[in-house]
């Protein structure tokens, strides 16, 4: 049984005819093209294709896509764009948070989703007092790696990985604005910012 389903992705109304057992990632994927989400293990277990759900992390390989109707999806490549990168990417380039890039667009996703949540004050399994407030600032290492635990990197930069969430985290990045960004990008040069910071699609030489 078909169904019509229309979302807004990175900022772009889409509208789509598909089956109604299509998942989130596979409609994102296989009818949109959007190949920065990534299909792992496709049970939700590696997090590769971790998305924004109305600004919620959701793995999209659980997400029926029918169960997105109208909601505002936000992938790797919809944070930031080449010369204006998004802190979060910029944190993941100057501290060399990824080897093979495979799991980063979902790392960067899920990133964006687990500051937002201790922003909210939601607690985490390791939080001393679940009583008290929540803030990004005051997150242990042990505290980002327990929030980032559902995002698996099988290149094991997860020090790396801790290292540019914890300046996240502190605001040492937060601050950075449009012109900061394009001023790093132009620094590094157009040959550094490479798909895989943004979240893009690496296609291999025929």
């Amino acid at each position: 049984m078909d169904c019509s389903v229309s979302i807004t992705v990175n900022g772009e109304a889409r509208d789509l005819r598909l089956d109604t057992r299509t998942t989130l990632l596979d409609a994102l994927r296989d009818h949109l093209g959007v190949m920065s989400v990534k299909k792992g293990c496709d049970h939700g277990q590696c997090g590769a294709c971790t998305v924004l759900l109305d600004g919620t992390r959701v793995l999209s390989c659980l997400c029926l896509a029918a169960s997105a109707q109208g909601a505002e999806v936000l992938t790797a490549e919809g944070l930031g764009q080449v010369g204006a990168l998004h802190p979060l990417q910029e944190a993941f380039l100057d501290h060399d948070g990824f080897q093979c890039g495979y799991c980063t667009p979902g790392q960067i996703c899920s990133a964006a989703g687990m500051l937002e949540e201790a922003r909210l004050g939601w607690p985490s399994h390791v939080t001393p007092d679940v009583r008290a407030d929540v803030t990004p600032s005051e997150l242990s290492d042990s505290e980002l790696r327990e929030r980032m635990s559902g995002n698996l990197c099988r290149c094991g930069a997860y020090s790396n990985i801790i290292a540019a969430l914890r300046e996240m985290a502190r605001g040492d990045v937060a601050g950075r604005d449009q012109s900061g960004a394009q001023e790093a990008g132009a620094e590094r040069g157009q040959a550094a910012l490479s798909p895989i910071a943004l979240g893009q699609p690496v296609r291999s030489a025929p």
